[in-house]
């Protein structure tokens, strides 16, 4: 199937862009996708730090995932008005700001040791990240050749890879070095851990986050504008089979990917793994963020050259197998096998996303706010995952937590089917 962004239907930038202001538009974007990947991958490191703090349950401080990821469903369609309004550069500015926010509210939520703080300091944050991701998303699919879509989101989305590779590194050492065995940690531990590295931490992530939108706004970016809605046209962006079924895409991945990488730490924790403390596991982490950021460099070429619905389904097949290698195994066997996921994650979300919006044309916006909604998955699929982790052993002495990774197997089966059929264009 030939790829066709939404430039190739009734967009285009204004007149007079050149080459060079592409490039230079590029460069400033990738800046905006390091930001996105450092922030929503520091969750890894935060959820067991307040499983440890707050002596929570698996499936309770999956709340942290459910907060954070279901401010998609609810800002998603609302962001895509926004970004519709204002257009996407004053779009991103104002998630920037957002996003700021939700990182300085970080501070009186740590000093008050109030949970539900946390929660609602991740919601207004992950507001401001939807917003960047609804005007960032599609501004670049569109900046450019429509036959390069998919490698040239695949390449921003690297440098977002790149942030979730650092992220776990920087946060295993400013959050979890200092702290007990999260394992064996007492009420009384609890409540004496300090703090302060959380709370200076997320204030300085805010203030580079001002810092970025001040620089943003002094950038002059091109204008994408779209051709009108001719006279008496109903048709709107969900009427294109190919974006709702590349909504449960963008759900199942995220989920998927979300999913696996909040438990990594706990996985490795499990005695019939590796047994490894959680600072030591907490680095490992970025080996899964880290195997992402690779494939898509590498990606970038393949996508230029093999048809991206192919090279998705080949990379979903990767991915149920190595999860169902580490969960059938153990020791480093079971760690790499896992570690490994996040090869194969790599090209997922920059190629669904294409494909979805691929033809959409003035739906475009609309269209990318549908799909941030669909980012929820990273609300829903991990607390079931943290249910069935909370549940009994298995049958055969098979722990819960292992059982637990057939629900990611599931969700990237769909994948492996949308990237073969159920991307291909066509209005219901």
């Amino acid at each position: 199937m030939a790829l066709v962004a939404p430039s190739a239907v009734g967009s285009s930038p204004d007149t007079g862009q050149d080459a060079p202001r592409y490039t230079s538009a590029l460069a400033s974007l990738t800046v905006l996708f390091f930001m996105m990947g450092f922030i929503t991958c520091l969750n890894d490191i935060l959820i067991p730090y307040l499983k440890g703090l707050f002596t929570l349950s698996y499936a309770k401080v999956n709340l942290v995932n459910f907060c954070f990821f279901g401010a998609y469903l609810v800002m998603g369609i609302p962001a895509g008005q926004v970004v519709k309004r204002l257009g996407y550069k004053r779009g991103m500015l104002v998630g920037f700001l957002v996003a700021a926010l939700g990182c300085f509210l970080f501070f009186p939520a740590a000093a008050s040791r109030t949970f539900e703080l946390f929660l609602g300091a991740l919601f207004v944050l992950a507001t401001g990240i939807v917003t960047l991701q609804v005007a960032g998303n599609p501004y670049v699919a569109i900046l450019g050749p429509p036959a390069t879509a998919s490698s040239r989101l695949t390449l921003t989305q690297a440098f977002n890879s790149l942030a979730t590779f650092l992220a776990p590194i920087l946060g295993s050492a400013l959050i979890l070095s200092h702290l007990p065995d999260l394992k064996q940690l007492s009420a009384s531990q609890a409540a004496a851990l300090d703090v302060t590295a959380v709370q200076y931490l997320y204030l300085g992530i805010g203030a580079v986050l001002v810092l970025i939108s001040l620089l943003l706004a002094l950038l002059r970016l091109p204008h994408i504008t779209h051709a009108p809605a001719p006279a008496g046209d109903t048709e709107r962006a969900w009427h294109f089979r190919h974006l709702r079924l590349g909504l449960v895409g963008i759900f199942a991945y995220v989920g998927a990917e979300v999913a696996i990488g909040s438990h990594i730490v706990s996985y490795l924790g499990q005695p019939e793994v590796l047994n490894m403390p959680a600072r030591e596991a907490g680095v490992q982490v970025a080996f899964y963020w880290g195997a992402a950021m690779v494939g898509r460099f590498l990606g970038i070429g393949l996508l230029r050259k093999l048809q991206p619905g192919r090279v998705l389904a080949v990379a979903a097949v990767g991915a149920v197998g190595l999860v169902l290698l580490s969960i059938t195994t153990s020791g480093p066997v079971a760690m790499w096998s896992l570690l490994a996921v996040g090869l194969m994650n790599s090209i997922m979300f920059p190629v669904i996303f294409t494909l979805a919006v691929a033809g959409l044309g003035r739906h475009t916006e609309d269209a990318s706010g549908l799909l941030s909604a669909a980012i929820v998955g990273g609300a829903i699929i991990p607390p079931l995952f943290g249910l069935i982790a909370d549940s009994t052993s298995g049958g055969g002495g098979v722990h819960a937590l292992r059982l637990a990774f057939i629900l990611p197997v599931l969700c990237y089966l769909y994948i492996v089917w949308y990237g073969l059929k159920g991307s291909r264009p066509a209005a219901a």
